[in-house]
């Protein structure tokens, strides 16, 4: 009987005890599971992190790819400029370093402003190819095509007129004067009976009869900053060319039309005065490089009085129709004006027109 009782105690125990062990067991096991699943949470949150620092870097590389570094170029200074041409004041604070202005039928000078200095005179160059091949008598109707000879490789500057195109002497000369086109009036030049070398000469020869003294030309366009004259000089030369009914005409029309192929090209004048009605402007031209910097040259009618403006050197773009609305303003509040009253650099002449 007692053998019995210990026998089941005994089993009791063991069963306990064996109970006592797999609870322990599984504790343990529960634990090791835990710590598995946070090891596998903490790998996921490092591989999770390791793709966003990725994309984080890869999006840095692409706006670094993107960015641009602009660096600012100062603008080349225009000849008048380095001479320090733009330190002299006048009492109508022009914007242009030269100026000139001029009574055209008395020949008396109203204004000057360093009107001696020679400059670099841009596309104000194109007035004198007109007055060589309106004074040639060429047939107007002759076809002129464009060549590559006519590509401007001294500045690279663009052109609607593309190689191929073939317009008349008249539609060239219409363009050049009116808009300024440089494939124009170099293939005026290229095209003249002798070739270019024979036109330039012509340029030069005209220039010293008129009695432009301060006045050299080396091609047809003005892209050459070695093209140069004087405001004295251009204004006889404005004077010549005013002569001329097509000159007058040409330079002053406000738009142009030339078919080219199955399209139509629509040109305008490059001085937007022409379109204003407060002004009469009987011839006019307008120019522009670096060197030369904003230029203009008019004839033109105010308070009854024809007057020559030439405006040389002025730094923006607009400054030169500026400058000429200051001294279209001053003469007409000022009926009777002469150089006495306003002398900027010698004392008061007739100019030789």
């Amino acid at each position: 009987m007692h053998k019995q009782i210990v026998n089941r105690l005994l089993k009791t125990a063991g069963l306990l005890a064996l109970f006592a062990v797999l609870a322990t067991l599984g504790a343990h096991a529960q634990t090791v599971k835990q710590d598995i699943k946070k090891q596998q949470v903490t790998k996921s949150s490092s591989a999770k992190k390791g793709v966003s620092s990725r994309k984080t870097a890869r999006v840095a590389t692409v706006v670094k790819r993107k960015s641009v570094i602009r660096v600012s170029v100062p603008p080349k200074p225009s000849f008048g400029q380095i001479a320090g041409l733009h330190g002299a004041h006048d009492a109508l604070d022009l914007k242009s370093s030269v100026a000139l202005v001029i009574d055209q039928d008395t020949r008396e000078v109203l204004f000057r402003k360093n009107d001696h200095a020679v400059l670099p005179i841009a596309s104000l160059t194109k007035l004198m190819t007109g007055v060589i091949i309106s004074g040639a008598k060429l047939p107007m109707d002759d076809m002129i095509t464009v060549t590559q000879d006519d590509v401007d490789t001294e500045k690279g500057s663009s052109s609607r007129l593309k190689v191929g195109t073939t317009l008349t002497r008249g539609e060239m000369l219409h363009l050049a004067l009116m808009s300024s086109e440089n494939r124009a009036a170099h293939a005026l030049g290229r095209t003249y009976p002798g070739g270019m070398d024979v036109f330039v000469n012509l340029m030069n020869a005209k220039a010293k009869l008129l009695g432009m003294m301060d006045t050299s030309y080396v091609e047809p366009t003005g892209l050459s900053s070695r093209n140069q004259s004087s405001a004295q000089d251009l204004a006889v030369l404005v004077n010549a060319a005013h002569a001329d009914p097509v000159l007058r005409e040409l330079s002053t029309s406000t738009g142009y039309q030339v078919a080219v192929g199955k399209r139509t090209l629509q040109y305008n004048n490059t001085n937007r005065l022409t379109k204003n009605p407060d002004w009469d402007i009987g011839l006019q031209k307008t120019g522009y490089i670096s060197e030369a910097g904003q230029c203009l040259v008019m004839q033109t009618k105010i308070a009854g009085r024809k007057l020559i403006m030439v405006f040389l050197d002025s730094a923006g773009k607009l400054s030169r129709l500026g400058d000429a609305e200051r001294v279209r303003r001053w003469v007409e509040s000022n009926p009777v004006i002469s150089d006495r009253k306003v002398n900027i650099s010698t004392s008061v002449k007739s100019l030789n027109l």
